[in-house]
């Protein structure tokens, strides 16, 4: 259970960590020394599973604020310390949605039981995230434009909560492609400090495209790359699952154990290729070794980007290159994807109505299990397209 305690008094902050340390279920506590009005935008930003409020000095109109919050965040259990136990303030309180009202000073028995209470009653947010990898059959498929694409509009579209890791540790660039901003750290860094990874850490390594999608950036060093081990990877997808809907993996074309042990980990693995005879004979090449590895056929689905139905070479080709494998196909859109990737702004930012934001929307309507209605807007007229899935000929 992860608690923030809002307090302006560094001794009322001392005594609540103290009995809290007594507790036998683990209680993570952050400590703010801030009014409540300051705390707002953090609580907003992070909101915990327990607010701990001391409203010594809080003024009775303040608890619109608590009103809004709890309105926003049902799942938050609100717990108010205050001198004032009149029955107008218990009245107000409960009106705003505080579940406990305990006096101060504080009664630790009081307070030990109240903790007891709130954590019974808070509902688990434990998820079970799926893991979705990216790869390119051949260098410059477009894997890594669809893997932050695809992200985006799972977390934006399907309001899902998203994190991309790039795993391409020789020249990852995924976090050029949705944001300008630079990481406070790499997946080098959270491998080199993985004794300290949980969900509050992992998060602060983030770089924040939206609300719902964070981006773990690769090291602008390749030489970091040895540093990474299969089984830093095994720990972060492990927790991953529990806090995020989709992991989003952009892997290398390197296989090696780590690539292994992502692949091993993953869903659904999607290889990128394109209509020409090196990109089919590549594909068959991956897919050879993942029958090594004995993947099954159900978990690999390829792409076809860049798909042009009047082309040379036809979806058939491929099929008889490779046999009886899921195809999905992502339209050849140029101009709208090169200026996505050269302003590094998402898609569905720049062109929401282009062919490739309508096939990147259908295929997250797909994997989120909802359809995604805007009632005579435009994310209704992106769902008339479809990706087209398992063609029988182009």
């Amino acid at each position: 259970m992860k608690a923030l305690v809002i307090s302006k008094n560094d001794h009322l902050q001392k005594e609540i960590a103290t009995l809290v340390a007594r507790q036998t279920s683990p209680i993570s506590i952050l400590p703010l020394n801030a009014e409540l009005a300051e705390a707002f935008r953090l609580v907003t930003a992070h909101p915990p599973d327990l607010a701990i409020i001391d409203a010594s000095n809080m003024e009775r109109s303040q608890l619109s604020l608590v009103e809004a919050l709890h309105s926003q965040y049902p799942h938050t259990a609100f717990m108010l310390l205050t001198p004032d136990q009149s029955p107008d303030l218990l009245l107000r309180a409960m009106r705003a949605g505080v579940r406990e009202v305990l006096p101060l000073p504080l009664e630790s028995q009081g307070f030990l039981e109240a903790l007891d209470r709130a954590g019974k009653k808070i509902k688990p947010s434990i998820k079970n995230g799926k893991v979705m990898s990216f790869i390119s059959c051949k260098g410059g498929s477009g894997a890594t434009f669809l893997a932050t694409n695809f992200g985006f509009a799972l977390s934006t579209l399907a309001q899902k909560k998203v994190l991309l890791i790039d795993l391409n540790r020789q020249f990852g660039d995924a976090a050029l492609y949705v944001s300008d901003k630079k990481p406070a750290m790499t997946l080098h860094d959270v491998c080199a400090q993985i004794h300290r990874i949980d969900p509050e850490f992992l998060e602060s390594s983030l770089i924040s495209v939206t609300p719902n999608f964070g981006l773990l950036a690769a090291s602008d060093d390749p030489a970091h790359s040895a540093h990474i081990k299969p089984e830093h990877i095994a720990t972060i997808l492990q927790l991953a699952r529990h806090y995020y809907d989709f992991i989003i993996l952009d892997i290398d074309r390197q296989i090696d154990a780590v690539a292994i042990q992502a692949l091993d980990d993953s869903d659904v693995i999607y290889p990128v290729l394109q209509l020409t005879m090196p990109y089919i004979r590549d594909t068959t090449r991956l897919l050879n070794i993942f029958q090594s590895l004995s993947y099954p056929r159900e978990k690999i689905q390829l792409i076809v980007n860049r798909y042009e139905k009047r082309g040379e070479l036809r979806l058939s080709d491929v099929r008889n290159a490779v046999g009886d494998s899921m195809l999905h196909t992502i339209p050849n859109n140029y101009k709208p994807v090169s200026d996505s990737i050269n302003q590094g702004v998402p898609l569905l930012q720049l062109a929401r109505n282009s062919a490739v934001a309508r096939s990147l929307t259908a295929l997250a309507d797909q994997y989120a299990n909802r359809q995604l209605v805007q009632s005579g807007g435009l994310i209704s007229r992106l769902l008339n397209s479809r990706v087209q899935t398992m063609l029988s000929n182009g």
